[in-house]
Protein backbone atom coordinates (compact mmCIF):
# COMPACT_ATOMS: atom_id res chain seq x y z
CA UNK A 1 0.00 0.00 0.00
CA UNK A 2 1.61 3.32 -0.56
CA UNK A 3 2.62 5.77 2.06
CA UNK A 4 -0.48 8.45 2.54
CA UNK A 5 0.71 11.42 1.53
CA UNK A 6 0.57 14.56 3.70
CA UNK A 7 -0.45 18.34 3.11
CA UNK A 8 2.44 20.75 3.54
CA UNK A 9 2.26 22.37 7.27
CA UNK A 10 0.58 25.91 6.07
CA UNK A 11 -2.25 27.00 7.97
CA UNK A 12 -3.66 30.14 6.20
CA UNK A 13 -1.47 29.68 2.60
CA UNK A 14 -1.79 26.80 0.42
CA UNK A 15 0.43 26.51 -2.20
CA UNK A 16 0.34 24.73 -5.55
CA UNK A 17 2.47 24.51 -8.39
CA UNK A 18 1.00 24.62 -11.60
CA UNK A 19 4.51 23.92 -13.85
CA UNK A 20 6.11 20.41 -14.68
CA UNK A 21 10.18 20.23 -14.20
CA UNK A 22 10.43 21.27 -17.66
CA UNK A 23 7.26 23.83 -18.01
CA UNK A 24 7.27 27.67 -16.99
CA UNK A 25 7.25 28.05 -13.28
CA UNK A 26 4.14 28.69 -11.99
CA UNK A 27 3.47 29.22 -8.09
CA UNK A 28 -0.25 29.47 -6.81
CA UNK A 29 -1.15 30.29 -3.65
CA UNK A 30 -4.42 30.06 -2.01
CA UNK A 31 -5.22 32.03 0.92
CA UNK A 32 -7.64 30.15 2.71
CA UNK A 33 -9.30 32.42 5.11
CA UNK A 34 -9.85 34.76 2.02
CA UNK A 35 -10.39 32.31 -0.82
CA UNK A 36 -8.20 34.89 -2.98
CA UNK A 37 -4.81 33.99 -4.32
CA UNK A 38 -1.45 34.99 -5.41
CA UNK A 39 0.52 33.95 -8.28
CA UNK A 40 4.44 33.93 -8.59
CA UNK A 41 5.33 34.22 -12.18
CA UNK A 42 3.34 34.56 -15.02
CA UNK A 43 4.69 32.48 -18.06
CA UNK A 44 2.05 29.82 -19.85
CA UNK A 45 -1.15 29.99 -18.01
CA UNK A 46 -3.66 28.99 -20.79
CA UNK A 47 -3.97 25.86 -19.00
CA UNK A 48 -5.22 27.03 -16.06
CA UNK A 49 -9.21 26.67 -15.63
CA UNK A 50 -10.86 29.91 -15.05
CA UNK A 51 -11.65 29.18 -11.70
CA UNK A 52 -8.32 29.29 -10.97
CA UNK A 53 -7.43 32.49 -12.18
CA UNK A 54 -10.33 34.42 -10.84
CA UNK A 55 -9.16 34.74 -7.53
CA UNK A 56 -5.97 36.20 -8.08
CA UNK A 57 -5.27 39.35 -6.40
CA UNK A 58 -1.66 39.76 -7.26
CA UNK A 59 0.93 38.82 -9.09
CA UNK A 60 4.87 38.69 -8.53
CA UNK A 61 7.00 38.64 -11.51
CA UNK A 62 10.92 37.78 -10.80
CA UNK A 63 11.56 39.32 -14.21
CA UNK A 64 10.59 40.04 -18.05
CA UNK A 65 11.69 37.38 -19.67
CA UNK A 66 8.96 35.47 -21.99
CA UNK A 67 8.73 32.48 -19.70
CA UNK A 68 8.00 34.91 -16.84
CA UNK A 69 5.36 37.39 -17.92
CA UNK A 70 3.74 36.40 -21.13
CA UNK A 71 0.53 35.59 -19.53
CA UNK A 72 -0.01 39.38 -18.24
CA UNK A 73 -2.69 39.42 -21.05
CA UNK A 74 -4.23 36.20 -20.22
CA UNK A 75 -5.03 37.50 -16.91
CA UNK A 76 -6.64 40.47 -18.22
CA UNK A 77 -9.12 38.70 -20.42
CA UNK A 78 -10.30 36.59 -17.85
CA UNK A 79 -10.02 39.41 -15.12
CA UNK A 80 -11.38 42.63 -17.36
CA UNK A 81 -14.95 42.78 -16.95
CA UNK A 82 -14.47 42.64 -13.33
CA UNK A 83 -14.42 45.91 -10.80
CA UNK A 84 -11.82 43.97 -8.61
CA UNK A 85 -8.44 45.73 -9.29
CA UNK A 86 -5.40 43.22 -9.69
CA UNK A 87 -1.62 43.99 -8.57
CA UNK A 88 1.65 43.27 -10.58
CA UNK A 89 4.69 43.50 -8.40
CA UNK A 90 8.00 43.46 -10.45
CA UNK A 91 11.58 44.39 -11.04
CA UNK A 92 12.53 47.42 -12.35
CA UNK A 93 11.12 47.79 -15.58
CA UNK A 94 8.20 46.05 -15.59
CA UNK A 95 5.74 49.19 -15.59
CA UNK A 96 7.25 49.95 -19.28
CA UNK A 97 6.96 45.84 -20.14
CA UNK A 98 3.18 45.95 -18.77
CA UNK A 99 2.52 48.91 -20.99
CA UNK A 100 3.69 47.48 -24.28
CA UNK A 101 1.75 44.10 -23.46
CA UNK A 102 -1.20 46.55 -22.92
CA UNK A 103 -1.03 48.30 -26.22
CA UNK A 104 -0.69 45.10 -28.30
CA UNK A 105 -4.23 45.27 -27.98
CA UNK A 106 -7.33 47.38 -29.26
CA UNK A 107 -9.66 48.63 -26.41
CA UNK A 108 -11.83 50.25 -28.13
CA UNK A 109 -15.24 48.63 -26.71
CA UNK A 110 -13.83 49.21 -23.05
CA UNK A 111 -16.67 49.56 -20.31
CA UNK A 112 -17.01 51.42 -17.21
CA UNK A 113 -17.09 48.39 -15.12
CA UNK A 114 -13.47 46.86 -16.44
CA UNK A 115 -10.98 46.25 -13.61
CA UNK A 116 -7.76 48.71 -12.94
CA UNK A 117 -4.40 46.72 -13.39
CA UNK A 118 -2.03 48.52 -10.91
CA UNK A 119 1.69 47.98 -11.14
CA UNK A 120 4.68 48.01 -9.06
CA UNK A 121 7.88 48.79 -9.32
CA UNK A 122 10.16 47.45 -7.17
CA UNK A 123 13.85 49.66 -6.75
CA UNK A 124 16.21 49.22 -4.39
CA UNK A 125 15.29 52.19 -2.87
CA UNK A 126 12.19 53.20 -4.06
CA UNK A 127 8.74 52.02 -4.90
CA UNK A 128 7.55 53.08 -8.54
CA UNK A 129 3.43 53.11 -8.54
CA UNK A 130 1.10 53.36 -12.18
CA UNK A 131 -2.10 51.96 -12.72
CA UNK A 132 -3.56 51.39 -16.08
CA UNK A 133 -7.71 51.52 -15.94
CA UNK A 134 -9.58 49.53 -18.10
CA UNK A 135 -12.03 51.82 -18.16
CA UNK A 136 -9.53 54.31 -20.01
CA UNK A 137 -8.71 51.66 -22.49
CA UNK A 138 -5.70 50.50 -20.51
CA UNK A 139 -3.78 53.97 -20.83
CA UNK A 140 -1.32 54.63 -17.91
CA UNK A 141 -1.44 56.68 -15.36
CA UNK A 142 0.93 59.11 -14.09
CA UNK A 143 3.63 57.61 -12.36
CA UNK A 144 4.32 57.75 -8.40
CA UNK A 145 7.09 56.69 -6.21
CA UNK A 146 7.86 56.51 -2.55
CA UNK A 147 11.32 55.76 -0.39
CA UNK A 148 11.42 52.29 0.11
CA UNK A 149 12.08 51.28 4.01
CA UNK A 150 12.41 47.26 4.09
CA UNK A 151 11.65 44.63 2.03
CA UNK A 152 7.88 43.93 2.50
CA UNK A 153 5.78 44.55 -0.57
CA UNK A 154 2.75 43.29 -0.23
CA UNK A 155 0.77 42.34 2.64
CA UNK A 156 -2.90 41.00 4.21
CA UNK A 157 -3.80 39.46 7.59
CA UNK A 158 -2.95 36.27 6.87
CA UNK A 159 0.60 36.14 5.14
CA UNK A 160 2.99 38.63 4.09
CA UNK A 161 5.32 38.95 0.64
CA UNK A 162 9.29 40.08 1.17
CA UNK A 163 11.56 41.11 -2.14
CA UNK A 164 14.76 41.32 -2.89
CA UNK A 165 16.32 41.98 -6.04
CA UNK A 166 18.91 39.68 -7.53
CA UNK A 167 21.16 39.29 -10.68
CA UNK A 168 20.67 37.10 -13.95
CA UNK A 169 22.46 39.96 -15.83
CA UNK A 170 19.38 41.72 -15.06
CA UNK A 171 17.41 42.98 -12.27
CA UNK A 172 15.06 40.00 -10.95
CA UNK A 173 13.35 39.32 -7.84
CA UNK A 174 13.82 36.73 -5.06
CA UNK A 175 10.86 36.42 -2.92
CA UNK A 176 9.33 35.44 0.39
CA UNK A 177 6.22 34.49 1.85
CA UNK A 178 5.82 34.43 5.54
CA UNK A 179 2.42 33.62 7.31
CA UNK A 180 1.16 35.98 9.71
CA UNK A 181 1.26 35.10 13.19
CA UNK A 182 -2.14 33.24 14.33
CA UNK A 183 -3.29 32.35 18.04
CA UNK A 184 -1.62 29.64 19.39
CA UNK A 185 -1.32 28.17 23.01
CA UNK A 186 1.84 26.01 24.51
CA UNK A 187 0.29 23.23 26.61
CA UNK A 188 3.82 22.83 28.28
CA UNK A 189 3.57 26.23 29.42
CA UNK A 190 0.46 25.87 30.87
CA UNK A 191 1.20 22.67 32.74
CA UNK A 192 3.97 24.52 34.49
CA UNK A 193 2.00 27.19 35.28
CA UNK A 194 -0.63 24.97 36.83
CA UNK A 195 -3.28 26.36 34.66
CA UNK A 196 -6.07 24.15 33.04
CA UNK A 197 -6.79 23.92 29.40
CA UNK A 198 -10.98 25.30 28.91
CA UNK A 199 -13.46 26.99 27.28
CA UNK A 200 -11.61 30.18 28.80
CA UNK A 201 -8.95 29.63 25.95
CA UNK A 202 -11.71 30.86 23.82
CA UNK A 203 -12.50 34.06 25.12
CA UNK A 204 -8.74 34.70 25.46
CA UNK A 205 -8.58 35.05 21.87
CA UNK A 206 -11.27 36.83 21.24
CA UNK A 207 -9.65 39.48 23.67
CA UNK A 208 -6.67 39.25 22.68
CA UNK A 209 -6.45 38.39 19.07
CA UNK A 210 -10.30 39.59 17.84
CA UNK A 211 -9.78 42.93 19.93
CA UNK A 212 -13.14 42.19 22.16
CA UNK A 213 -12.27 44.32 24.75
CA UNK A 214 -15.58 43.57 27.05
CA UNK A 215 -14.71 39.58 26.97
CA UNK A 216 -13.72 38.62 30.40
CA UNK A 217 -11.45 35.94 30.92
CA UNK A 218 -11.36 33.88 33.48
CA UNK A 219 -8.49 31.18 33.78
CA UNK A 220 -9.06 27.79 35.45
CA UNK A 221 -6.13 27.51 37.93
CA UNK A 222 -5.14 24.14 39.51
CA UNK A 223 -3.93 24.20 43.07
CA UNK A 224 -2.87 21.68 45.94
CA UNK A 225 -4.31 21.31 49.00
CA UNK A 226 -2.88 18.80 51.63
CA UNK A 227 -4.52 18.39 54.75
CA UNK A 228 -1.72 19.01 56.99
CA UNK A 229 -1.41 22.22 55.54
CA UNK A 230 -3.13 25.27 55.67
CA UNK A 231 -1.83 26.72 52.51
CA UNK A 232 -2.08 26.27 49.00
CA UNK A 233 0.85 25.92 45.88
CA UNK A 234 -0.58 28.25 43.56
CA UNK A 235 2.63 28.65 40.75
CA UNK A 236 0.52 31.12 38.55
CA UNK A 237 1.70 34.37 39.16
CA UNK A 238 -0.32 36.78 41.14
CA UNK A 239 0.26 39.76 39.14
CA UNK A 240 -1.88 38.42 36.46
CA UNK A 241 -4.81 37.52 38.42
CA UNK A 242 -7.13 40.65 39.40
CA UNK A 243 -7.02 39.04 43.36
CA UNK A 244 -3.98 37.09 44.90
CA UNK A 245 -6.06 34.52 46.35
CA UNK A 246 -8.08 32.69 44.33
CA UNK A 247 -11.90 32.56 44.18
CA UNK A 248 -14.86 30.02 42.93
CA UNK A 249 -14.10 26.69 43.48
CA UNK A 250 -14.66 24.66 39.91
CA UNK A 251 -14.27 21.23 41.19
CA UNK A 252 -11.83 19.31 44.02
CA UNK A 253 -10.62 16.52 42.19
CA UNK A 254 -9.62 14.79 39.04
CA UNK A 255 -10.58 16.27 36.09
CA UNK A 256 -13.20 13.94 33.84
CA UNK A 257 -11.67 14.56 30.84
CA UNK A 258 -7.68 13.31 30.81
CA UNK A 259 -5.03 15.99 31.00
CA UNK A 260 -3.51 17.95 27.90
CA UNK A 261 -0.17 16.12 28.61
CA UNK A 262 1.68 12.73 30.03
CA UNK A 263 3.20 14.82 32.36
CA UNK A 264 0.07 16.95 33.83
CA UNK A 265 -1.69 13.22 34.21
CA UNK A 266 1.80 11.95 36.18
CA UNK A 267 1.91 15.15 38.85
CA UNK A 268 -1.48 14.70 39.67
CA UNK A 269 -1.16 10.58 40.18
CA UNK A 270 1.82 12.14 42.12
CA UNK A 271 -0.06 14.44 44.21
CA UNK A 272 -2.78 11.95 45.33
CA UNK A 273 -0.96 9.33 46.43
CA UNK A 274 1.02 11.89 48.49
CA UNK A 275 -2.02 12.65 50.45
CA UNK A 276 -2.25 16.12 48.99
CA UNK A 277 -5.83 17.23 47.18
CA UNK A 278 -6.07 18.67 43.81
CA UNK A 279 -8.41 21.74 43.62
CA UNK A 280 -9.17 23.72 40.45
CA UNK A 281 -10.43 27.58 40.96
CA UNK A 282 -11.44 30.56 38.64
CA UNK A 283 -9.88 33.11 38.55
CA UNK A 284 -10.74 36.16 36.93
CA UNK A 285 -7.01 37.39 34.76
CA UNK A 286 -6.05 40.83 35.01
CA UNK A 287 -4.22 41.65 32.03
CA UNK A 288 -5.12 39.01 29.38
CA UNK A 289 -2.35 40.25 26.60
CA UNK A 290 -0.01 39.82 29.46
CA UNK A 291 -1.26 36.17 30.33
CA UNK A 292 -0.92 35.77 26.59
CA UNK A 293 2.67 36.35 25.91
CA UNK A 294 3.25 33.89 28.74
CA UNK A 295 1.76 30.94 27.25
CA UNK A 296 1.14 31.52 23.40
CA UNK A 297 3.56 28.73 21.13
CA UNK A 298 5.99 31.20 19.68
CA UNK A 299 7.21 28.93 17.23
CA UNK A 300 8.42 30.64 13.89
CA UNK A 301 5.57 31.42 10.99
CA UNK A 302 5.56 28.78 8.32
CA UNK A 303 7.42 30.62 5.00
CA UNK A 304 8.51 30.06 1.59
CA UNK A 305 11.19 30.91 -0.64
CA UNK A 306 10.73 31.17 -4.06
CA UNK A 307 13.56 32.30 -6.48
CA UNK A 308 13.91 32.02 -10.20
CA UNK A 309 16.91 32.61 -12.97
CA UNK A 310 19.97 33.99 -10.85
CA UNK A 311 23.40 33.35 -10.89
CA UNK A 312 25.83 31.90 -8.58
CA UNK A 313 27.76 35.01 -7.40
CA UNK A 314 28.98 35.75 -3.66
CA UNK A 315 26.61 38.97 -3.76
CA UNK A 316 23.29 36.53 -4.68
CA UNK A 317 24.44 33.74 -2.60
CA UNK A 318 24.51 36.56 0.19
CA UNK A 319 20.94 38.36 -0.55
CA UNK A 320 19.63 34.43 -0.91
CA UNK A 321 20.78 33.41 2.64
CA UNK A 322 19.67 37.03 3.98
CA UNK A 323 16.14 36.94 2.36
CA UNK A 324 15.20 33.17 2.72
CA UNK A 325 17.36 31.35 5.85
CA UNK A 326 15.09 28.76 7.53
CA UNK A 327 12.06 29.05 4.83
CA UNK A 328 9.94 26.23 5.21
CA UNK A 329 9.72 25.51 2.09
CA UNK A 330 12.24 26.61 -0.99
CA UNK A 331 11.45 26.70 -4.75
CA UNK A 332 14.44 27.17 -6.60
CA UNK A 333 15.40 26.54 -10.36
CA UNK A 334 17.50 24.19 -11.02
CA UNK A 335 18.24 24.42 -15.13
CA UNK A 336 21.65 22.59 -15.56
CA UNK A 337 23.26 19.34 -14.33
CA UNK A 338 26.70 19.32 -12.73
CA UNK A 339 28.08 18.10 -16.10
CA UNK A 340 27.08 22.15 -17.38
CA UNK A 341 28.11 23.88 -15.04
CA UNK A 342 29.89 26.08 -17.15
CA UNK A 343 26.51 26.71 -19.10
CA UNK A 344 25.26 27.74 -16.20
CA UNK A 345 27.46 30.31 -15.15
CA UNK A 346 27.54 31.46 -18.59
CA UNK A 347 23.85 32.00 -18.50
CA UNK A 348 23.48 32.86 -14.75
CA UNK A 349 21.73 30.35 -13.65
CA UNK A 350 22.09 27.54 -11.10
CA UNK A 351 23.17 23.92 -11.62
CA UNK A 352 22.45 20.47 -9.19
CA UNK A 353 25.44 21.65 -7.90
CA UNK A 354 24.70 25.07 -6.75
CA UNK A 355 21.15 24.27 -5.66
CA UNK A 356 22.87 21.63 -3.07
CA UNK A 357 25.23 24.35 -1.73
CA UNK A 358 21.99 27.18 -1.40
CA UNK A 359 20.05 24.21 0.51
CA UNK A 360 23.18 23.73 2.68
CA UNK A 361 22.81 27.18 3.06
CA UNK A 362 19.55 27.84 3.94
CA UNK A 363 18.05 24.38 5.17
CA UNK A 364 14.77 24.55 4.37
CA UNK A 365 12.36 21.70 5.65
CA UNK A 366 11.01 20.90 1.92
CA UNK A 367 13.19 21.90 -1.73
CA UNK A 368 11.37 21.93 -4.98
CA UNK A 369 13.17 22.02 -8.22
CA UNK A 370 11.81 23.66 -10.71
CA UNK A 371 12.61 25.24 -14.54
CA UNK A 372 14.56 23.19 -15.65
CA UNK A 373 16.43 23.21 -19.51
CA UNK A 374 14.62 21.75 -22.02
CA UNK A 375 17.25 20.58 -23.33
CA UNK A 376 17.34 17.41 -20.69
CA UNK A 377 14.35 16.11 -21.91
CA UNK A 378 15.15 12.61 -22.03
CA UNK A 379 16.98 12.86 -18.81
CA UNK A 380 15.33 15.41 -16.95
CA UNK A 381 15.35 13.32 -13.96
CA UNK A 382 18.66 12.67 -13.64
CA UNK A 383 18.12 15.79 -11.50
CA UNK A 384 16.54 13.91 -8.70
CA UNK A 385 20.23 11.55 -8.64
CA UNK A 386 22.39 14.44 -8.26
CA UNK A 387 20.58 17.11 -5.64
CA UNK A 388 21.37 16.09 -2.18
CA UNK A 389 19.96 18.08 0.62
CA UNK A 390 21.18 18.33 3.63
CA UNK A 391 18.99 16.02 6.60
CA UNK A 392 15.85 17.61 7.30
CA UNK A 393 15.36 18.70 3.83
CA UNK A 394 12.86 16.31 1.95
CA UNK A 395 12.71 16.78 -2.24
CA UNK A 396 9.40 17.17 -3.66
CA UNK A 397 9.30 15.57 -7.36
CA UNK A 398 7.29 16.86 -10.57
CA UNK A 399 6.79 15.41 -13.52
CA UNK A 400 8.63 16.16 -16.78
CA UNK A 401 5.29 18.05 -17.42
CA UNK A 402 2.12 19.26 -16.62
CA UNK A 403 0.78 21.69 -19.22
CA UNK A 404 -0.93 19.83 -21.92
CA UNK A 405 0.32 18.37 -25.20
CA UNK A 406 0.42 20.65 -27.85
CA UNK A 407 -2.08 19.88 -30.90
CA UNK A 408 -1.11 18.38 -34.46
CA UNK A 409 -3.14 18.61 -37.41
CA UNK A 410 -3.62 14.98 -37.10
CA UNK A 411 -5.53 15.57 -33.78
CA UNK A 412 -8.06 17.69 -35.50
CA UNK A 413 -8.56 17.42 -39.04
CA UNK A 414 -11.20 14.64 -38.59
CA UNK A 415 -13.15 17.70 -38.05
CA UNK A 416 -13.01 19.27 -41.13
CA UNK A 417 -13.43 16.31 -43.33
CA UNK A 418 -17.53 15.05 -44.44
Amino acid sequence: MPPVKRRLPFRYIEPVFFGGLLDDPLLFLRIRPLKRALLFDCGQIAHLAKRVVKPIDAVFITHAHMDHIMGIPTLVRHHHASPRPMDVFGPPGIIERVEHLLLGFEWNLSESNWFTLRVHEIRADRLLHCSFPGPKSFRRSRVTEEQRTGRQIWSCPYATVEAELLDHKLPVLGFRIQEQPHFAIDYEKLDRLGIMPGEWIRDLKNRVWKGRSNVQVEIEVEVEQRETENSQEKPCPDSLLINSGCSKIVRSSLPEKAPRSRSSATAHKADFEDGGEMAVFQQPVKDPHALYGIIHDNRPCVSIGYVCDVGWTADNVAAMESLLKGVTLLCSDCTFLAEDRDKARASYHLCTRDLNELAELLAPGYLLPMHMSKSYLKKSFDIYNELRPPEGTKILRLPKHLVPAPLTVSDVDEWMKT
